[in-house]
């Protein structure tokens, strides 16, 4: 399952994102991922003030955003870093790693995350094109806009062939471990949101006793 969030950050946010990136120092993208034969973009310069102020800016977008929280019960976040893609460049079909080394243990990543900061007009290319089953779903939203994907599945960024595509990424480790619990979980919590006023207070009051009681079944708060 996917999950957009049109409206992650404000105009101001993305403004101040691209101003930020202007200025930046960006580094070879396998800095993060030597190995890799497939990445061909660029990342902010890690440890530099001005990435980790685009980091904050993005991490409180993601803490305050309700449907993100919703969906990915999330348990630890990577600090998001800016990735900047130039005529030539793409990112070839991958799966992401499963622990990443963040903090004082590794982080697993459950789901990843790309918040769109360039008018889809603004470029040509770089659709995020995640693959299901036998297709593949093409993502290039508008500026502000983030997609949450499972980061299981194989994805990759299509070659940039005109302009710059400059976004902010990170991964998540979830509460919840198991995706199709996860998937359910939010379908309940989130008919019980839109919903709940139709129901009985009976009825909601055991429909939220479910739920309640499968992410305590479910969930891993340690």
């Amino acid at each position: 399952m996917f999950c957009e969030i049109p409206d992650l950050l404000s105009g101001d946010e993305v403004a101040r994102l691209r101003e930020i990136a202007a200025g930046l120092r960006f580094v070879d993208g396998r800095v993060t991922n030597p190995d890799s034969r497939v990445k061909n973009n660029l990342q902010g310069q890690p440890g530099d003030p001005q990435h980790e102020l685009a980091s904050k800016i993005l991490m409180d977008g993601l803490r305050r955003n309700a449907r993100f929280i919703a969906f990915a019960f999330p348990k630890m976040v990577a600090p998001p870093a800016l990735s900047l893609y130039r005529p030539g460049m793409n990112y070839g079909a991958h799966a992401d790693a499963a622990f990443l080394p963040i903090g004082a243990r590794p982080l697993r990543a459950d789901l990843s995350c790309t918040v769109f900061l360039n008018e889809p007009s603004s470029y040509e290319g770089g659709e995020l094109s995640v693959r299901l089953g036998s297709r593949e779903v093409d993502f290039k939203l508008p500026p502000g806009a983030a997609i949450l994907y499972p980061s299981t599945t194989i994805h990759q960024v299509k070659p940039v062939t005109a302009g710059e595509r400059l976004c902010g990424i990170t991964f998540i480790e979830s509460d919840i471990v198991d995706r199709t619990g996860r998937e359910l979980l939010f379908e309940l919590n989130d008919i019980l949101a839109t919903e709940g006023d139709r129901l009985t207070w009976e009825a909601r009051t055991r429909l939220s006793h479910v739920a309640t009681s499968l992410h305590r079944q479910w969930g891993d708060a340690g």
